[in-house]
Formats: structure tokens, C-alpha cells, sequence
């Protein structure tokens, strides 16, 4: 038994300590192993400050792009609402413009329907009261539609002879072409006899490339051939056209080139 107490073998038992030595080895080869890395990577040129520096910089150049994109924005924000504002500005400037032409195409017509009834008497005695151009299927093809009438009282019947001439651009240049050039029938002037009034449709074909802008009418009395009466229309397909001048005592402008107001 004595023996046996004899070889036993005491030793001390340190789990901890133990544990925490096996840490430590750890922890050095962990610094060791990360030491080796940076060494190696300033030995390859790479700064750690510098690279610090070159985010930072980053950071900083993002933060201004950010601040550079929200001021755009907001410019174009304000500049879209602009747009906005004039677009409407300008429809509503559309609108009132219409309504004013409008306004002074029903005038003008208004001026022309009196101005024909308190016109200074003349040797005439006739005037044009309505000018109507319609156009017709076949492309240049319209007919004149208007009305003569006596300007005073009409106590006896009048007489005479009308001269219709279109006016107008061909190829950039002023051409005057006579009824007689227009029209199937070929007729030089239009004959008028009557006591109230007497209507017309005449039909004309306008050469190829013809612009016309005007319409001239010479109104001549069987009693007095050396007098009479001139008023030119706007040329306006569809719709009354509006006397743009008007005279007394007219020159016969046979094939003469003029230029023109166009509607």
C-alpha cells in the first residue's frame, strides 16, 4: 500500500492559463500574419493614409455632385414651370388674337355692307356687294359667286359691263390674269342689266403654280363707258371675301403685273 502512495505523481492542473497562452499564440500570429501583409503591400507602393485620403476626397466629390444634382433639379423644376406659365401665356394670346381677327373680319364686312349703301353717288351707280370664291373638286377649278347691285335709289334700271381680273404670285413673281384667260367661256367682260340687283357664277381655272391673292372688278356704265367704278376682294376660298379697295374712275390693266395683299 505504501508503494503504491510512492509512485503517485502529482501535477498541477491550469486549464486557463492554458487557455489563455493558446489565445495569445493566436492573437501574435494573427499580428504577425497581418504585419507580413502590410509589409508586403508598402513594399508594392500602397499608402495607407493615402488611401484614407483618396476616400475621403471620394466621400467629399459625391457629396458635392449630390449638392450639383439637387440644385439642377430644382432649376429645372422652375424652369418647366415657366415653360408652363408661357405656354399658356401664349394660348391665351392665340385666343384673344383670333377672337380680335374675328371680330375685325365681321367688322369689316359690317363697314363694307354700309359703306355700299351710303356711297357718294357716281356714274356707275353699281357696286359689287358680295364676293364668293368656292373651290371646286377638281384641283384650281372655283367659281365667282357675287352680286351687283345699284348704290342708289333704284328708280330706273342700269346698264353696262363688268371686268373681272385675279390677282396673284407665279413663281415668286406679281401676274394679273383676266377672266377671259380663266374662264372656259373665254369672255372678256361680264354684261349687267338690271334694276335691283344681279347675281353671277362664274366659273375659272387658274394656271398651275398660280398663287391668286385678289380678285379685281371694274364696273363700266353703258351710259358713260368713260367712267367707272373699281373694288378688289381678298382672294378667301370658302367664305365671304373682304373688299380691300375701291375707287373711282379705274384704268383698264390689261395683263399689267401687280402685286397684292394676300388674307
Amino acid at each position: 500500500m505504501r508503494e503504491r502512495w510512492n509512485n503517485l505523481v502529482v501535477r498541477p492542473h491550469a486549464p486557463r492559463r492554458r487557455a489563455l497562452m493558446l489565445a495569445g499564440a493566436a492573437l501574435f500570429a494573427v499580428l504577425l500574419l497581418y504585419a507580413a501583409f502590410e509589409v508586403g503591400r508598402y513594399d508594392a507602393g500602397f499608402r495607407v493614409v493615402d488611401s484614407v485620403r483618396g476616400a475621403l476626397a471620394a466621400s467629399a466629390r459625391i457629396r458635392e455632385l449630390e449638392a450639383e444634382n439637387a440644385r439642377q433639379r430644382t432649376q429645372l423644376e422652375a424652369a418647366e414651370v415657366a415653360r408652363r406659365v408661357d405656354r399658356e401665356g401664349y394660348k391665351q394670346v392665340e385666343r384673344s388674337l383670333g377672337d380680335m381677327q374675328s371680330q375685325i373680319a365681321r367688322l369689316t364686312q359690317d363697314l363694307s355692307f354700309y359703306r355700299g349703301l351710303v356711297q357718294p353717288d357716281s356714274a356707275v351707280h353699281v357696286k359689287v356687294q358680295q364676293m364668293q370664291i368656292v373651290p371646286q373638286a377638281v384641283s384650281g377649278q372655283f367659281h365667282l359667286k357675287f352680286v351687283l347691285m345699284q348704290t342708289g335709289k333704284p328708280d330706273r334700271e342700269v346698264s353696262g359691263s363688268a371686268l373681272v381680273a385675279v390677282e396673284g404670285l407665279k413663281q415668286g413673281k406679281p401676274m394679273t390674269f383676266a377672266l377671259a384667260d380663266l374662264s372656259p367661256t373665254r369672255r372678256a367682260a361680264l354684261a349687267y342689266s338690271f334694276r335691283y340687283f344681279q347675281d353671277y357664277d362664274e366659273a375659272v381655272q387658274l394656271p398651275p403654280g398660280f398663287e391668286p391673292t385678289r380678285i379685281d372688278v371694274q364696273l363700266r356704265s353703258s351710259r358713260d363707258p368713260g367712267h367707272g367704278f373699281r373694288q378688289a376682294f381678298v382672294w378667301k376660298a370658302q367664305g365671304m371675301s373682304l373688299e380691300t379697295e375701291a375707287g373711282g374712275d379705274p384704268a383698264i390693266k390689261g395683263g399689267v403685273n401687280v402685286q397684292a395683299e394676300t388674307d
